[in-house]
């Protein structure tokens, strides 16, 4: 029994709050065989990163990749050459001054148009009206696909989640995950016929762009999955942390500047994507385990995020800590997400939002709410109260023309 913590794991546990365990296991096997999830799993942040930036002995390239069994190969399932050729042609308009150029008015936009449809109510269902919506809207924009209906957009976007997540889990990857790839595929085909210039998905078909259509297909779902998860969950364990957390949430408001270094807070604790997988590509020891060539290495984000020899008191939710973005809820190395500057424009604008136009913003006692999940954690609902503002003291709102958002 070397890896006596892990051989007692649990899905539920690791579902559940699993932060305890992941404790344990960090402290006393920190490369551990956990036969609930088939493989090794890593909490130690410094093994973590040693992983995931080494791509010749922890690869991605395998067909048991759980996301490249749903939508096939991508850049999520490739490592050297071969990966830069399918992420070069979507890198520019996800670097730091692209985005903050490109997407900070749009994020603006449709934050506030999504909190004014529900700002009458008094309360409402946040994951469902606003972070789910405002990531849809974003990543749509930034692919060129804004046509694309958004609450299909969205259920396919959910059976791509379970089907990863149910792969993860050891269990059987179902129709419905590839039925709802099938017809993501099919509504986002028609924009790789437009004009190079116009859209990024057209530019990386194109021939400069040197992706064949059916990659451009699978790597633009890839950056929808991503772009909708992590900005969702980032929306989502954001407030759930500030509004839990009565003390941090008067130190922002009285130190609006802190809402930054909230949400990098919020993503160490409370990861978007809290494991990713490699595979072994030959036997090595790692910690004093024998991991063996094609076995399965789970590193867990989660553990990392929260490992003592980085983060004092690790556990506790603090908006002033000063290495707070020492986290690696983007992952690390060749695979760190895309996508991270827009989704922590949209998670800051939606927070800051939020909390300046909803008074006395709090958690719905009546619906409880955590994060939940094995691969993707965030709460399962996150319903909210505010004191809404009487139609006389509501904000006057001018209209922005068509030409005005595409500036």
């Amino acid at each position: 029994m070397r890896f006596a913590i892990g051989a007692g794991a649990t899905l539920e546990e690791l579902e559940g709050d699993p932060h305890a365990l992941l404790a344990r296991l960090r402290e006393r096997e920190p490369v551990s065989w956990v036969p609930a999830l088939a493989g090794w799993l890593i909490t130690r942040r410094d093994l973590a990163m040693l992983v995931m930036r080494d791509p010749q002995a922890f690869t991605v390239d395998d067909p048991r990749f759980s996301t490249g069994q749903v939508v096939g190969p991508s850049m999520l399932t490739r490592d050297g050459e071969e990966h830069r050729r399918h992420r070069d042609p979507f890198a520019g308009p996800f670097r730091r001054g692209a985005v903050a150029a490109r997407f900070t008015r749009l994020a603006a936009e449709q934050t506030e148009r999504l909190i004014d449809e529900i700002e009458p109510a008094g309360g409402a269902e946040l994951r469902r009206t606003l972070a789910a919506p405002l990531a849809v809207a974003v990543v749509t924009h930034a692919l060129g696909i804004e046509d694309t209906d958004a609450g299909a957009l969205l259920d396919w976007y959910e059976q791509i989640v379970a089907a990863v997540t149910d792969l993860t889990a050891e269990r059987p990857l179902g129709s419905e995950g590839r039925d709802a790839y099938a017809a993501l595929s099919a509504a986002i085909a028609p924009a790789l016929e437009r004009d190079p210039a116009t859209s990024l998905l057209a530019a990386a078909a194109s021939h400069a762009g040197g992706l064949e259509r059916e990659r451009v297909i699978s790597n633009a779902a890839v950056l929808l999955f991503g772009g909708i998860e992590t900005t969702e969950a980032m929306i989502a364990n954001g407030v759930w942390h500030v509004l839990t957390h009565p003390d941090q949430l008067a130190q922002v408001r009285a130190s609006p500047a802190l809402l930054t270094n909230a949400v990098e807070e919020s993503l160490r604790l409370e990861p978007a994507a809290a494991i990713v997988d490699r595979y072994a590509t030959a036997d090595v020891e790692l910690a004093g385990a024998p991991i063996r060539c094609g076995e399965l290495v789970r590193v867990s984000i989660a553990g990392a995020n929260r490992d003592p020899e980085v983060f004092a008191d690790p556990d506790r939710y603090d908006v002033t800590r000063s290495n707070a973005r020492r986290h690696l809820a983007f992952a690390h190395g060749p695979h760190a997400c895309i996508a991270m500057h827009l989704a922590r424009l949209e998670a800051h604008t939606a927070l800051e939002r939020l909390l300046s136009r909803l008074p006395a913003l709090r958690l719905d006692p009546a619906h409880p709410s955590a994060p939940h999940g094995l691969v993707f954690r965030k709460p399962p609902e996150l319903r909210v109260l505010w004191t809404p503002r009487s139609p006389a003291a509501a904000p006057v709102r001018t209209q922005t023309s068509a030409s005005e958002r595409r500036a």
